[in-house]
C-alpha cells in the first residue's frame, strides 16, 4: 500500500495498529494513484458523526421554529432535491440529463395513487419509487452502452419525450380514469399529506426524515459490494471488466437505484406543493440540476445537500431580496468552470480543505507573532 506523502512515522504506526479507516475521496485517489480515499482516524470519525447528529437534530427541531413559512417551504424543496441530486451521484459518473423527467414520473404516480386510494403516505412513496424504478430501468436499458455526450443527448431527448407525454395526459387532479384528470373541475382538491404532517413545519420534518432514509440507503450500497463495483467502473470500466466485475449488471443497478430515489422524491414533492402541473418540470432544469450537482460534489453525500441548497434555497433567497434569480445562470456557469478546473470533487470537498488550510495559516502566523513578542530585543540585559 502506498503511504500518503507528509504523514510520517506517526501515521504509519497508527495505520499498522488499525486505529483509523479510509474515507472515499476522488481527490485522495488522484493524490495516491488509486488509493481508497483520505485517512480518517477514530477521533475524527467520532467527531464527524457527532457533528452530523447535532446538525440533524437542529434541522428537525429548531430550524422550522426559526424560519418563516416561506423558508420552511423552501427547505422542504431542498430536502426533495437533495434526494434528486443524490440519485444523480449514484449513476456511476454517467451524465444524465433526464432526472427532472424521472422526478415528474414519480410525482405523477404518487399524485394518482394519493387521489385514487387511501393508502398510508409512506406506502404511497414506496409504490411511487418502485414504479418509477421500473420506468427508469426501461429508459436506462438503451443507454447502458453509451457514455459522455451520446448518453447526455439520449437522456435529454427521452426527458423531452416524457415532458410532452405528461403535458398531454396532464397531472391527476382527482378525476376518474387512468389519468385521474378532469378538466371540468372548478375546485381542484389539493394533494393530501400524511395525517401526522399536515402543517408545513411538520411536512418539512417528514421530508427530512424521508431524505435521511434515502441517504442511508445509498450509504449502505456504498459500503458494500455495489459501491466498490461502482467505484471501479467509475475509475476505469475496462479495468473493472478485467477484474471480473459485471459492469452491465451494476450500471443497470445504478439506474434502478437512482430512479427509485427520484421516484420517492417525486412523491414527497407532490405533497409539498399540493398542486402539480407539467409546466413545473421543464426539460432545461435537468441541465441546471447537473450543473449544481457538479458544483456541490457528484460523489459526496454532503455534495447532494450543497447542490440542493444551490438549486432551491439560493433562488428563493434572491427572490426574497428582490433580485432576479436569472442571474444564477451566470453564477452557475462560473461555478461549474471553477469546480472543473480547481476542485473536481466539488465544494463539499474543497471548502473544508480550504478552511483547514486557512486555519493552519492563521495559527502559524499567530504562533510566530507570539514568538517574536516573547523573544528579547537586541541590546537588552538579562
Amino acid at each position: 500500500m502506498i503511504e500518503p506523502k507528509g504523514r510520517g512515522v506517526a501515521w504509519t504506526e497508527e495505520r499498522r495498529r488499525g486505529m483509523g479507516r479510509w474515507v472515499g475521496s476522488d481527490e485522495g485517489r488522484r493524490r495516491r494513484g488509486g488509493g481508497m480515499g483520505r485517512w480518517v482516524g477514530p477521533r475524527r470519525r467520532v467527531a464527524n458523526t457527532a457533528i452530523t447528529a447535532v446538525l440533524l437534530l437542529f434541522v428537525l427541531l429548531a430550524l422550522p421554529q426559526l424560519m418563516s413559512l416561506y423558508y420552511v417551504d423552501t427547505m422542504t424543496q431542498v430536502a426533495v432535491y437533495s434526494m434528486v441530486a443524490l440519485a444523480l451521484g449514484v449513476l456511476v459518473g454517467r451524465v444524465s440529463l433526464g432526472q427532472v423527467a424521472v422526478l415528474a414520473i414519480g410525482a405523477w404516480v404518487a399524485a394518482r395513487l394519493l387521489f385514487a386510494t387511501t393508502q398510508p403516505y409512506p406506502l404511497i412513496l414506496l409504490e411511487a419509487g418502485l414504479i418509477t424504478m421500473v420506468a427508469g430501468v426501461v429508459i436506462g436499458l438503451p443507454a447502458l452502452r453509451l457514455r459522455g455526450l451520446y448518453l447526455a443527448l439520449i437522456t435529454l431527448m427521452l426527458a423531452g419525450a416524457i415532458t410532452v407525454v405528461l403535458a398531454t395526459l396532464n397531472f391527476p387532479n382527482g378525476g376518474h380514469g387512468f389519468t385521474g384528470y378532469n378538466g371540468s373541475l372548478l375546485h381542484i382538491p389539493p394533494i393530501r399529506r400524511p395525517a401526522v404532517a399536515a402543517s408545513d413545519p411538520a411536512y418539512f420534518r417528514f421530508s427530512v426524515l424521508v431524505a435521511l432514509c434515502m441517504f442511508a440507503l445509498v450509504l449502505a450500497h456504498i459500503k458494500t459490494r455495489p459501491g466498490r463495483a461502482w467505484a471501479a467502473i467509475r475509475q476505469s470500466e475496462p479495468a473493472a471488466l478485467a477484474a471480473g466485475i459485471n459492469t452491465w449488471l451494476y450500471k443497470l443497478w445504478a439506474f434502478a437505484l437512482a430512479s427509485f430515489i427520484t421516484g420517492v422524491a417525486g412523491g414527497v414533492l407532490a405533497g409539498a406543493v399540493h398542486y402539480l402541473y407539467s409546466i413545473g418540470f421543464p426539460t432545461q432544469d435537468s441541465i441546471t440540476l447537473l450543473a449544481v450537482v457538479l458544483m456541490g460534489g457528484a460523489y459526496s453525500l454532503w455534495g447532494a445537500v450543497v447542490a440542493a441548497l444551490l438549486y432551491q434555497f439560493l433562488p428563493s433567497l434572491l427572490n426574497n431580496w428582490g433580485v432576479s434569480a436569472d442571474w444564477l445562470i451566470i453564477l452557475f456557469g462560473v461555478g461549474v468552470l471553477q469546480v472543473l478546473t480547481t476542485a473536481p470533487a466539488g465544494l463539499a470537498d474543497q471548502v473544508p480543505r480550504d478552511l483547514a488550510r486557512l486555519g493552519r495559516l492563521l495559527r502559524g502566523r499567530l504562533l510566530r507573532g507570539r514568538l517574536r513578542s516573547a523573544a528579547p530585543t537586541r541590546g537588552s540585559t538579562k
